[in-house]
């Protein structure tokens, strides 16, 4: 039995491959094909899977949503949602709302539907779908502030949207049960699910952090792990668990954490495979036949849904706040939908609520024309909007660190922002402790090798080579790089002391901490930092008084000239390469 299970398992997933080729081709969106190739599979066609268990694929779209959200979670970062925080809230919250009461209303005016059921069928279809957007978003050059805007949007919306909708269930199979109740039960539930995700994702960063973990590969398994505590801790405590799962995921994007790339790249892998298993499995409920009964009502729920519903929210909420005609059409094109309203057209059914079935059959019908519509039609649109760049929505990492990493090292890319503070500022002015450097500057699609001259530009993309043990302490200095001081320190008037000779010599005293960055030299504060040693620590600095400082196992304290005479002496002297640049480097940084 396991073997053919296994069997059977593998021919869809390779069908679903093969599927998603050809929808690349025919620029369809593939969850369309893979829906379509669950229903052929299904019991009214070839008949290769047998079954139509609700709840069985309900709990296979579950389990897929919770791995979709947390890779969602993890490859934004709060720091790329931060921005857009109060538009996406807003959208994931009263959006949905809105959304689904105009839907719902009009499928109570203009289809055989009660009140209630027309609002069941507006919430289903309120939510965008989260693995749509993602794979939207991952061919697309949409601007950078909608992205951020879709994609958090569609990793907090399921959440209210599946309590909305299970409220909406409760209200019409039981008894005393109102709409108060409803609301308080959102309110409990979803305060639960942003309690237990930011206490998961914060303790799982401080884990990931302090441990040293034997094998690369556990680093996914640990994340594995921390996605399904915040999905399992938040619904035991009566949750839903699906917000918990997406805060954990996106906690966790924001840190910087032991195999974080190892980390990124297998939910992007295992969420590819949670959406084609979940489109697969979704495709098995519905029968082609059932479709020719519920057209002209899905025909009615999407033009309810594309051209009133989404549209009004999006104008009510986000027009207040900045966003252009342009950007509000464009945001409103945007919100596909996919699986997530077909896993929640499943709760009807199991409850039992009447006419069920043939909800699931509008709302899958509407799933597959929207999907259709906007997918293939978004991309042109937002260009002649205006509201695309030569960049990607999505940034995809240049290099492959598996190797880097197993020799002891990390590599951080960074984007220089509109706004940082590091804009226009050199790359040696960045601060870099002695362990790290910037190892390659992408501009638009230039490689540079950066320069300590170098001047950073907007757009920019720094790669920065940092050994492990200090690649804890770059997110603290990307911080800093964007919200300042970047840059040397204003020198102050030159004072010399007249008690200090004005050149001396002699050997590194321990007082004044670690020469490859000094505070202070002789108790004289540094002020600005010219050039780092790599080969060993030591750096020219200089000082409060207008000296000049080589720290280092030997010290030399003088005049920008006198350190320049002893640099040559010492030059002449060097006893082998590395000594030798570090003399010429000296050198040249005093003249200047």
């Amino acid at each position: 039995m396991l073997d053919e299970v296994l069997l059977l398992a593998g021919v869809l997933l390779v069908a679903g491959l093969a599927a998603s080729l050809l929808a690349g081709r025919m620029r369809v969106p593939a969850l369309v094909v893979f829906l379509l190739l669950g229903m052929l599979a299904g019991p009214d066609e070839l008949g290769i899977v047998d079954t139509r268990d609700a709840e069985l694929i309900r709990d296979i779209g579950l389990l897929s949503l919770v791995l979709i959200l947390f890779e969602g979670g993890l490859a934004s970062g709060f720091r790329e949602i931060r921005p857009v925080l109060l538009p996406v809230a807003t959208l994931a919250t009263l959006g949905v709302l809105i959304t689904a009461a105009v839907v719902g209303t009009f499928a109570y005016v203009l289809l055989d539907v009660s009140f209630e059921q027309g609002l069941l069928l507006g919430a289903i279809v309120a939510s965008t779908d989260g693995a749509a957007i993602f794979a939207l978003l991952r061919g697309s050059t949409l601007r950078k502030r909608l992205a951020r805007t879709l994609e958090g949007e569609a990793g907090m919306n399921d959440p209210v949207t599946a309590l909305l909708v299970i409220g909406l269930v409760n209200l019409q199979t039981k008894d005393g049960y109102t709409v108060v109740d409803l609301v308080l039960t959102m309110i409990g539930e979803l305060a639960i699910d942003a309690v237990i995700g930011t206490l998961v994702g914060l303790l799982a960063v401080q884990a990931f952090q302090r441990a040293r973990l034997a094998s690369e590969g556990l680093y996914p398994v640990a994340s594995l792990a921390a996605a399904f505590l915040a999905y399992g801790g938040a619904t035991t405590l009566h949750g839903s668990g699906l917000l918990a799962a997406y805060l954990t995921g996106l906690i966790l994007g924001s840190a910087t954490i032991q195999g974080k790339r190892t980390i990124t790249a297998f939910h992007d892998g295992i969420a590819w495979v949670a959406q084609l298993g979940m489109f697969l499995a979704l495709g098995l409920l519905v029968s082609p036949h059932s479709l020719d009964d519920v057209w002209v009502e899905a025909l009615v729920i999407t033009a309810a849904l594309l051209l009133i519903g989404r549209p009004l929210a999006i104008c009510i909420l986000l027009g207040p706040q900045g966003f252009r005609k342009n950007e509000q059409l464009a945001l409103s094109w945007a919100g596909l939908r996919g699986a997530v309203p077909i896993v929640f057209a499943t709760f009807p059914v199991i409850a039992g609520v009447p006419r069920a079935e043939e909800f699931l059959s509008i709302v899958f019908f509407v799933v597959l024309l929207t999907t259709v519509l906007q997918g293939v039609t978004f991309e042109g649109l937002a260009h002649r909007l205006g509201v695309t760049t030569t960049e990607p929505a999505l940034d995809k990492p240049l290099v492959e660190v598996a190797t880097v990493r197993q020799l002891g090292a990390e590599v951080v890319e960074v984007r220089v922002r509109e706004g940082d503070a590091m804009t226009g500022a050199r790359v040696k002015d960045l601060g870099l402790p002695r362990e790290a450097l910037v190892s390659l500057l992408v501009r638009g699609d230039e490689a540079l090798l950066p320069r300590g001259s170098s001047r950073l530009e907007v757009g920019d993309r720094l790669h920065v080579l940092a050994r492990r043990e200090v690649a804890g302490e770059l997110q603290a200095l990307v911080d800093r790089w964007r919200t300042g001081p970047v840059g040397p320190a204003l020198r102050p008037t030159k004072r010399l002391v007249a008690i200090a000779p004005i050149f001396r010599t002699g050997p590194w005293d321990a007082r004044d901490g670690d020469p490859g960055d000094p505070p202070t030299v002789g108790g004289i504060e540094v002020v600005e930092q010219l050039r780092l040693r790599r080969d060993r620590p030591g750096a020219l600095v200089v000082l409060a008084d207008g000296r000049y400082a080589v720290s280092g196992a030997v010290l030399l304290v003088g005049s920008r000239r006198s350190v320049q005479r002893a640099a040559r002496h010492r030059l002449a002297q060097a006893g082998d390469d590395a000594e030798a640049g570090w003399w010429q480097d000296v050198i040249g940084a005093c003249a200047a």
